[in-house]
């Protein structure tokens, strides 16, 4: 086990107060299937090899202040932080108009998508599994960005196309919702089909006036020395994608 670790820093015309980070499996103190830097709670790792993960991972990103976690079920919904008394931490993505204060989600194939306006007054992170994608968790996030101005994209570390095997089901969701999404599915001879997140990522931002994305090329499955991937191993990891602005 060893505590040092890796964080990638997007690379995006963002504002400089504007921070993000993502977490590697590189470095930290979990062990077996989680080796590395896991960051998720509720994965069965051990509680206090996860707390010193997020110990390490808060120094070194330099937090300004403490984390509040997602309860993350593939919906639509939006957390607007910080939270008021009694809300919700069943959410999807996260928004934040307030200066130090942190969104994150976790993921281990599912996209991470990070968000800003062009003043960087306004962030979010969004976490798009097919279905959540497919449901419209972009178009719910970027409803509530302001409605004038800029909105830069970034698209953290994610299954790749070449790996993200899927069935009919998941084609035809899409199609139902834009016959432009069959770019994003390449037939396989046994029926199934390769899905493109990225790219139908890329489609729903497009659809809602953002043109100016980022990132977009890694894949988790494939990297498995960099990444947790749950179509990979199944018991893994999760990495986090955070961000927000001084």
């Amino acid at each position: 086990m060893s505590e040092e670790l890796y964080v990638i820093t997007p690379d995006w015309p963002v504002p400089s107060h504007v921070k993000a980070f993502v977490s590697t499996r590189k470095g930290g103190v979990s062990s077996g299937g989680y080796q590395g830097l896991n960051l998720g709670g509720h994965v069965n790792d051990r509680t206090e090899l996860v707390e010193r993960n997020r110990a390490l991972f808060a120094q070194k990103t330099s937090m300004p202040n403490t984390l509040q976690w997602l309860n993350q079920v593939h919906s639509t919904d939006v957390a607007t932080l910080p939270l008021v008394e009694g809300a919700s931490n069943m959410a999807d993505a996260a928004i934040t108009s307030q200066a130090q204060q942190i969104c994150a989600i976790l993921t281990a194939d599912c996209l991470p998508i990070l968000l800003s306006n062009q003043e960087g007054s306004q962030v979010a992170a969004i976490h798009a599994g097919w279905r959540g994608l497919c449901d419209g968790v972009i178009e719910e996030t970027v409803r509530q960005f302001n409605p004038s101005g800029c909105i830069y994209a970034w698209l953290g570390p994610a299954i790749g196309a070449s790996s993200f095997e899927v069935g009919e089901e998941v084609r035809a969701a899409f199609m139902a919702y834009s016959i432009e999404a069959s770019q994003a599915f390449v037939s396989k001879p046994n029926g199934k089909w390769l899905g493109d997140l990225y790219l139908l990522a890329k489609q729903r931002l497009e659809m809602v006036g953002i043109h100016q994305v980022y990132g977009g090329d890694r894949c988790t499955y494939a990297e498995d020395e960099w990444f947790y991937s749950y179509r990979r191993d199944g018991v893994t990891g999760r990495m986090a994608t955070l961000i927000w602005f001084e």
